[in-house]
């Protein structure tokens, strides 16, 4: 079951962009069946599930107008991200990363940023939610080109204390190398990006992993503070080695 909120945020998604279609779209006529195309140029009629998660994931140039054909797509593609029925995430570059969403109406930029959110909030308090939780965050983080969001909205429960001990250990062998732990976010707002995480991981979210009994995460994220030399001169990883 999804939270009200979620449920909420999945309702404006399909008031908002109902009756959305790219009318002209005539499609890759090597990588598209004709009656695939034209679930495109059809608005409100529902489109199978794989058929979504194909042109969801699709390239941009493979479509006339890419950012008609993702309007289109929304509804069924949101509901399918939340409820899991999308198949994978995180296995190519979402379609709402590869859009200028933010400069859409209002009323539809709205309607995603909230989605975001919600999904990411519900994903956080459910122990198995329908996607990896890290594939999640990667997934809101690289649609939105934003970290903050979902680290300042990460909640404190037992749930969502596990979430965040799993992401930890996750994300820091790349961040600790100073590499991307995020495998399609690669625009001009990645830097920054990596840069707030870091910087919430080596102070409030090492705070709560000491917490919540994880010293080991806590000292590794800590390091993230640290120039890149100085992380690796740490006396943590003679210790570490030590007890290996």
């Amino acid at each position: 079951m999804s939270s009200p909120a979620l449920d909420a945020a999945l309702a404006d998604i399909d008031t908002v962009f109902n009756g959305f279609a790219s009318p002209d779209e005539t499609g890759c006529g090597y990588c598209h069946a004709p009656e695939e195309t034209e679930y495109l140029r059809t608005p409100q009629v529902p489109i199978p599930v794989d058929v979504v998660r194909y042109y969801l994931f699709e390239v941009p140039d493979h479509f006339d107008d890419h950012p008609a054909a993702m309007r289109r797509l929304l509804p069924q593609a949101a509901r399918a991200m939340a409820d899991g029925s999308l198949g994978s995430i995180g296995y190519g570059a979402h379609g709402l990363t590869r859009v200028d969403w933010r400069s859409w109406p209002t009323e539809q930029a709205a309607a995603i940023e909230a989605f975001l959110n919600a999904w990411w909030q519900d994903a956080l308090t459910t122990p198995e939610p329908p996607y990896g939780i890290d594939d999640t965050f990667d997934t809101c983080a690289t649609i939105a080109r934003t970290v903050t969001p979902f680290l300042d909205g990460w909640d404190r429960s037992p749930v969502a204390d596990a979430h965040l001990a799993h992401c930890t250990d996750v994300w820091l062998y790349d961040l600790l190398s100073d590499a991307c732990p995020f495998s399609w976010w690669d625009d001009d707002s990645v830097d920054a990006g990596l840069a707030d995480l870091r910087t919430w991981l080596a102070g409030p979210g090492a705070a709560r992993l000491r917490a919540q009994g994880e010293p080991d995460l806590a000292i590794r994220a800590e390091l993230l503070a640290l120039p890149y030399d100085e992380r690796w001169a740490h006396p943590y990883w003679d210790s570490a080695s030590a007890t290996n």
